[in-house]
């Protein structure tokens, strides 16, 4: 199966901030040499796809964004994938788009704050030329059903193509919550999560999940 034919895709996550702590104490540290190492060998072990976050409190974020994908962009061997520019601030995933190389995917946006920020939010992504990743996250909260996951996702699908966003640079992400915890109400969390991708795929066309 190649790459472009390949339903799943791997997402390298060690040059999230968050999530590694290796890569974190390198950022810290102003060590961005070797957290470019972290890159390249995340694209060497398989990666199609680079996720980049910043976020700690420690370090001025986007100037973090800033350095670190323009020395990978002079890294032809990590430039090859695309980029993910992961923040939950706004003023960051801004940042990394104004730095990226090529096509990125901006994890994410949402509805949380309501639709017109999202939209506006949209517009600007688009004006960069990235795709985006789309929370199942409304003004309400989070969706845990399946019917409120394809009821969000419905409604800014709708919001998107309306404002001439392509339909094919969606992706949708409908929320997978902790399964088998042995609380009761959790017992249909895995259901709701695989129904609301099925009705995504079914009736959003082009979307992605």
């Amino acid at each position: 199966m190649t790459q472009a034919s390949a339903n799943f895709i791997n997402i390298g996550e060690r040059t999230n901030i968050t999530g590694s702590a290796a890569f974190k104490k390198l950022i810290v540290e102003n060590n961005f040499p070797a957290a470019v190492e972290v890159a390249r060998q995340q694209v060497q072990n398989g990666a199609q796809i680079i996720d980049v976050n910043m976020d700690e409190g420690l370090i001025d974020s986007k100037a973090a964004m800033r350095t670190f994908l323009r020395l990978i962009a002079a890294e032809p061997d990590i430039a090859k994938v695309p980029i993910m520019i992961d923040s939950s601030k706004w003023e960051v995933i801004e940042e990394g788009l104004k730095n990226v190389q090529g096509k990125a995917i901006v994890n994410s946006i949402s509805m949380k704050e309501g639709e017109a920020k999202f939209l506006e939010q949209a517009r600007a992504c688009l004006s960069y030329g990235a795709a985006v990743v789309v929370m199942a996250f409304d003004e309400q909260g989070q969706a845990d059903t399946a019917a409120r996951k394809y009821e969000i996702c419905k409604r800014a699908y709708e919001l998107l193509v309306a404002n001439d966003f392509p339909p094919e640079d969606i992706i949708f992400d409908p929320n997978v919550f902790a399964v088998a915890t042995g609380i009761e109400e959790h017992n249909n969390y895995a259901l709701d999560f695989f129904e609301g991708v099925k009705l995504i795929k079914q009736n959003l066309p082009y979307a992605r999940t």
